[in-house]
C-alpha cells in the first residue's frame, strides 16, 4: 500500500535523462510532504562525470534558502577538508540524500530536523538516477543517513568510517566510503575534540581520493 504523504519520487524521476534534467524535474516532485514547507528543492552540485561523489543528509536552511548544497557553515568546512585532502572542490559531484529541508519552526528559527527512514526511501530513486549517471569510481557517505540510502541498511559510522566497501549493484558505484558529516564537527565544542575530528575527516577524504586514482 501506497502512503499517501510519501508515495515515493520514481513518478516524476524521468528515464535516461542527465543531471540538469533531473534537477529540472525534481522541482516539480511530490514524492513525500516535504516539500510543502521547503523553500525549494536543492538538488546537486559539481561536475556530472566525477569520480568522487559524496552523499550527505539533506539541505540545511542556508542550502535551502540558496538552492545549492554544502554551502552554509557544513558545507565551509567540509570544502577544507576536501582541500586537506588535495581534492579540487569544483571536481566533486555532491549532493544529498534527502533532497527537501525538513525542520521544526522555534520562533523565526527554522531548526534542522533529521529526515526519518520513510523521506529516504521516497527521495531514493533521485539518488538511484543521479548514480547511474553520474557513476562515480567512489560514493562518500557523509553520516549515517547517507550511508543508510547508498547501503540500503543501518550504519555504524563510528565502526566502519574510513574502510572502502562494495556499493550495491543497483546503485552502481564501484565502492562506498562512510565518514563523519561535517555538521558532527561543527556541533563539538572545544577544539581539543574537533581537531582531531578534522583530521580523520580528511584522512578519509584521502582514503576516497587515492581509490578513484588507482
Amino acid at each position: 500500500m501506497v502512503d499517501e504523504e510519501r508515495p515515493g519520487a520514481q513518478q516524476w524521476v524521468p528515464d535516461k535523462a542527465d543531471i540538469a534534467e533531473l534537477a529540472g524535474a525534481a522541482a516539480h516532485c511530490r514524492g513525500c510532504e516535504l516539500y510543502r514547507d521547503a523553500t525549494q528543492v536543492v538538488f546537486s552540485a559539481g561536475p556530472s562525470s566525477s569520480g568522487l561523489m559524496l552523499v550527505g543528509e539533506q539541505p540545511g536552511d542556508q542550502e535551502d534558502q540558496r538552492g545549492r548544497p554544502f554551502v552554509g557553515p557544513a558545507g565551509r568546512l567540509l570544502a577544507e577538508a576536501l582541500t586537506a585532502a588535495s581534492i579540487e572542490t569544483t571536481s566533486v559531484y555532491l549532493t544529498n540524500a534527502v533532497k527537501h529541508f525538513r525542520f521544526e519552526r522555534r520562533g523565526k528559527a527554522r531548526i534542522h530536523k533529521t529526515p526519518d527512514v520513510g523521506h529516504i526511501t521516497a527521495c531514493m530513486p533521485w539518488l538511484e538516477a543521479e548514480l547511474k549517471t553520474v557513476r562515480p569510481a567512489v560514493v562518500v557517505c557523509l553520516g549515517a543517513t547517507a550511508g543508510r540510502a547508498v547501503l540500503g541498511r543501518t550504519v555504524r559510522v563510528g565502526a566502519e568510517r574510513g574502510t572502502l566497501l562494495p556499493g550495491p549493484e543497483k546503485l552502481a558505484p564501484a565502492q562506498v566510503l562512510l565518514t563523519t558529516h561535517p555538521s558532527a564537527l561543527l556541533r563539538l565544542r572545544s577544539s581539543k575534540d574537533r581537531a582531531p575530528a578534522f583530521a580523520q575527516l580528511v584522512d578519509d577524504l584521502v582514503t576516497a581520493r587515492d581509490a578513484v586514482r588507482s
